[in-house]
């Protein structure tokens, strides 16, 4: 396949440094990175990769980041101008989009909106502005390629099929650190408890959501975008292994699966390479080794943020934005020690209440409704802490 030229948001991070690992071994043209505050390893990037911009979004660190890119010619943005400006390269093919949290939105539109295809990592993207960005990117012929592995797979295991013959959707979770637990066992475990994942090595913030399982919440409410389904037409199972990394039933039954080692660099190459497959920086799965696989139902009734991303997105609207926005703020407070790990659900559920019901909304009215959600978690923590 020919050359391809890459801008990746969130380049420092897990994904993004993944990503870079695919673009080496590929050859792939770099053409922009883009990080929140790691000024250092950006620097270390850009120093390999020459592209011709990059991003330092906490822009207190621009005048570091010039220093240290000060013999390159290179162009130094900050900020959401800077990576909605990143985002829209001209010289670029395909965005990749690893960002954390909300601010990943209007950079993915202002890549719509100048034609660009997206590889979406930052889930947040369709889960607070799904409605706007699917109609975007059908209004503007741009494809929308699925990064997390579990997205990536139901993607993948449809690949010759219509979408009109997906019965279900099977969507796998690998349960956390604390699968099995009761609400008892989970009062007092401790940050550190909640960064130990199993299977994966991720970011702070997205393995205390994979501990919560409202990563998976988000997921589900991801994939009724991506792949136009209700949330009764996805299923949800715990598979410890995380080798089935999801599956799709059609209509007459068959079920198909997508399995690989717990290892992001496959979807990432699958979204920048599709629909041809290559060598992948990867190791290769053995069956035999692995030795069996285990399926059960998830508890929510203990880990309540997947109920609640479920009736955010009965609700419709603006709830997924709230239940997200709710999350952000008390998973931010939690590895700030100023939360239990079992507040965190009863927050996100808890902004469910909130009454913010439009239909018709823009960008605006997203910042608003996560707005008001982040509210409701500090008021309701600041109440709490004043009670103690």
């Amino acid at each position: 396949m020919g050359m391809k030229r890459i801008v990746v948001l969130g380049s420092t991070g897990s994904i993004g440094t993944q990503t870079l690992e695919v673009c080496r071994a590929q050859g792939f043209e770099v053409t922009g990175l883009a990080a929140y505050h790691n000024v250092e390893l950006l620097a270390e990037q850009a120093a390999e990769f020459s592209p011709k911009a990059v991003c330092i979004y906490d822009a207190s660190l621009e005048e570091e980041c010039r220093r240290r890119l000060a013999h390159r010619n290179i162009e130094v943005l900050t900020g959401m101008e800077g990576l909605c400006r990143l985002a829209g390269q001209e010289e670029a093919d395909i965005l990749l989009n690893a960002v954390v949290g909300m601010i990943g939105l209007r950079p993915t539109l202002a890549a719509i909106r100048a034609g660009k295809d997206i590889a979406l990592a930052n889930k947040e993207t369709l889960v607070t502005g799904g409605k706007l960005v699917i109609e975007e990117a059908r209004r503007r012929g741009v494809k929308i390629y699925p990064v997390d592995s579990e997205h990536s797979a139901i993607f993948q295991s449809m690949q010759g099929s219509r979408e009109s013959q997906v019965k279900k959707i099977i969507l796998t979770a690998s349960g956390g650190p604390f699968f099995g637990r009761t609400r008892a066992e989970l009062g007092g475990v401790t940050k550190a408890d909640a960064l130990k994942h199993p299977n994966w090595t991720m970011g702070a913030k997205i393995t205390v959501d994979s501990a919560t399982l409202m990563n998976k919440g988000l997921e589900l409410i991801e994939a009724c975008w991506l792949f136009d389904k209700s949330p009764e037409e996805i299923e949800i199972v715990v598979h410890r292994q995380s080798i089935v990394h999801s599956l799709v039933e059609f209509d007459d039954y068959a079920v198909l699966a997508q399995l690989g080692v717990p290892d992001m660099k496959l979807p990432i190459q699958y979204a920048l390479t599709y629909p041809e497959r290559l060598r992948c920086p990867t190791d290769r799965l053995s069956l035999t080794q692995v030795g069996s696989f285990t399926f059960e139902k998830p508890d929510e009734d203990t880990f309540i943020c997947l109920k609640a991303c479920k009736e955010a997105m009965r609700k419709g609207g603006l709830y997924p934005a709230i239940v997200n926005g709710a999350n952000e703020q008390a998973v931010e407070y939690f590895l700030q020690d100023r939360i239990g790990f079992l507040d965190i659900g009863e927050l996100v559920y808890g902004s469910l209440s909130l009454k913010y019901e439009h239909e018709d909304f823009d960008e605006t009215d997203i910042h608003l409704a996560d707005s008001l959600a982040r509210e409701y978690v500090r008021a309701k923590v600041a109440e709490k802490e004043q009670k103690r």
